[in-house]
């Protein structure tokens, strides 16, 4: 094996206590957290009110009391809606009680949910109203026996209410009848099957162990220090492991508290009452969110000047050793975050160092990471003792990393070795042994490099690698980093085209149409304000690139990319899409 960059495993710098399955973390939690609030939630008046960790892990035992007097196990029950207390009590339940969890995402069609409820062979629905509801009007394409059980009190003949439910559990476990406390749960059985695309033949259920979800919680405990004191507010879909494992289990295995954001356009409002010291994000809203910072700064006189001061005081506190001086000075700005707002974790796609940097100066630490859901999906982060605005930190303790086959430059394909590797993809054993070696390294499809320091960076993925005629590579996704600097510019996908036996770098791209606006100082613009302003940007990244690099043809859509629902552009899917977009302008940029 060709390899370079590979270190010994990191080791914790923070004590760990030892989970073996989700049982013993809830147990755990509640052991030692027994009366700390769990969640803050809102009732249907709009008023918050607190769910202990001992309630907590009585909600969970009363509904796997519940599956096992069915005699559930080793069933594979899928739960669909939105985050909710109800959604994560089932998450535990189904896999304290060892049945199999499959979290489907809530935006994908009805006809695929029910291929995914098909693909992972579940006989159980737990689900939100207008989930249910949806898939429920099928039932005659689902097995005789299939069950629904719904979140809200619904009056569907054979639809079950979650609350009925779950007192059926409660009444069993104050008679006495405590099934699961004679359940062992394997923790290297697949507890959790999680589809990576809701499409027939193009989906892969990515088959996760507890003992692969549970190394990954103790590895963040290891180099992130998340106390009893903190508060999550829970913004990104709980379908997906990112927030599940880390934006969840590790914290409740900490001991804070999580609220649930109601929706983007509440999220200002829940800043401001939830008051959240930690925040699990992605790089698209944290930019969204900086660009509003900086416009208001620009509406203030002499705010740019103010701003930059004040960055540069914030970097002279730090090195003088003078505490929250930062925190002090950006105080108007942290109000937004509702005042406590002290760690940011963000990964899923590559963040502007420069808003990376920003939000550091500002007193929040912002650390950047990197995973798969293969991985369950934490593979690398920045910590407690490393910040860096351009790089995805170092592996999380228990993970090796590798760089396979690196070129001259350093760069190569990111493996992946440890208790965090999945099982495999559900009953598709020739596409596991695509991606793991018989040595059991895991192959990301992920380019990158690593310095001396162990410090990872993320170069782009190896199936998006343009190859010019003359053997030159080009990541499309640091031509993109590039171009997403540019203000006029909201989103760019890089591609090549290939013209009389010649390569040439072509881009996608979605201008920012309020900025075009704003530089033109009115309103009513045109077709072809809008091509000169993104020729000119182009032009600037440009001189910016060596010759081999440079762009020479541009799409503008006047469409946003279709995304995931962690904010990652479909690229080619959208690539695909362009083809029939007629609400596109192609403008050729001359050498």
């Amino acid at each position: 094996m060709n390899v370079k960059s590979r270190f010994p495993v990191n080791n914790p710098f923070y004590d760990v206590r030892y989970i073996r399955d989700f049982k013993d973390l809830i147990n755990q939690s509640e052991n030692l957290f027994s009366e700390r609030p769990a969640y803050k939630l809102r009732n249907r008046d709009g008023i918050y009110y607190e769910v202990t960790y001992s309630s907590f892990r009585h909600s969970i035992y009363y509904l796997a009391n519940s599956l096992v007097n069915d005699n559930y196990s080793r069933t594979h029950i899928a739960v669909v809606g939105a985050n909710s207390y109800n959604w994560s009590v089932t998450y535990l339940a189904v896999t304290c009680s060892d049945n199999v969890i499959v979290p489907i995402d809530k935006e994908l069609t009805p006809d695929n949910m029910m291929d995914v409820i098909k693909d992972s062979d579940s006989t159980i629905l737990f689900g939100d109203k207008k989930y249910i509801t949806s898939i429920e009007a099928r039932k005659d394409e689902l097995p005789d026996g299939f069950r629904f059980i719904c979140f809200d009190d619904v009056e569907i003949d054979g639809v079950e209410y979650f609350e009925d439910y779950l007192d059926i559990g409660r009444n069993l476990y104050r008679s006495g009848v405590k099934h699961l406390d004679n359940i062992t749960v394997d923790p290297e059985a697949t507890t959790a099957i999680l589809f990576t695309s809701g499409t027939t033949g193009v989906s892969k259920g990515v088959c996760l162990s507890q003992k692969n979800i549970c190394s990954v919680v103790m590895g963040a405990a290891g180099c992130i220090k998340v106390t009893e004191e903190d508060q999550l507010l829970s913004v990104l879909p709980i379908h997906h492991t990112y927030e599940c494992t880390v934006g969840f289990l590790y914290i409740i295995y900490s001991g804070a508290c999580i609220s649930f954001n109601q929706g983007l356009r509440y999220i200002t409002r829940d800043f401001k009452e939830v008051k959240p010291t930690c925040f699990i994000t992605v790089p698209l809203l944290i930019e969204k969110v900086h660009a509003k910072i900086m416009k208001k700064m620009e509406e203030k006189t002499a705010g740019k000047l103010i701003f930059k001061i004040g960055k540069y005081a914030s970097k002279f506190s730090k090195a003088m050793g003078i505490k929250d001086l930062d925190r002090k000075i950006f105080s108007e700005v942290l109000e937004t975050f509702g005042g406590k707002l002290r760690l940011i974790v963000t990964g899923a796609a590559a963040i502007d160092p420069r808003v990376a940097e920003d939000f550091m100066h500002m007193g929040i630490d912002l650390y950047i990471g990197y995973g798969l859901t293969e991985c369950a999906p934490l593979v690398a982060c920045n910590n407690d003792r490393l910040m860096l605005p351009d790089s995805i930190g170092t592996p999380m303790p228990g993970a090796e990393v590798a760089i396979y086959n690196p070129d001259d430059l350093g760069v190569g394909e990111i493996w992946v070795r440890g208790p965090m590797v999945m099982n495999g993809y559900y009953k598709n054993q020739e596409a596991t042994d695509e991606v793991i070696t018989p040595d059991g390294w895991f192959r990301t499809g992920d380019l990158g490099t690593c310095d001396r320091h162990n410090c990872y960076k993320i170069t782009g993925r190896c199936k998006n690698v343009i190859v010019t005629k003359n053997g030159k590579n080009i990541f499309p996704e640091e031509v993109e980093l590039y171009l997403n600097t540019n203000p006029v510019i909201e989103e760019s996908i890089v591609y090549a085209d290939d013209v009389d036996d010649e390569t040439l770098v072509s881009v996608q791209i979605y201008p920012n149409y309020e900025q075009i606006k704003n530089n033109l100082k009115r309103q009513d613009i045109t077709k072809e304000d809008v091509q000169k302003s993104v020729e000119e940007a182009v032009k600037d990244v440009n001189k910016k690139l060596p010759k081999y690099k440079k762009i020479r043809n541009i799409e503008i859509s006047e469409q946003e990319f279709e995304k995931t629902t962690t904010k990652k552009i479909k690229r080619h899917a959208n690539l695909k899409n362009k083809k029939e977009n007629t609400e596109t302008t192609k403008v050729e940029i001359e050498e």
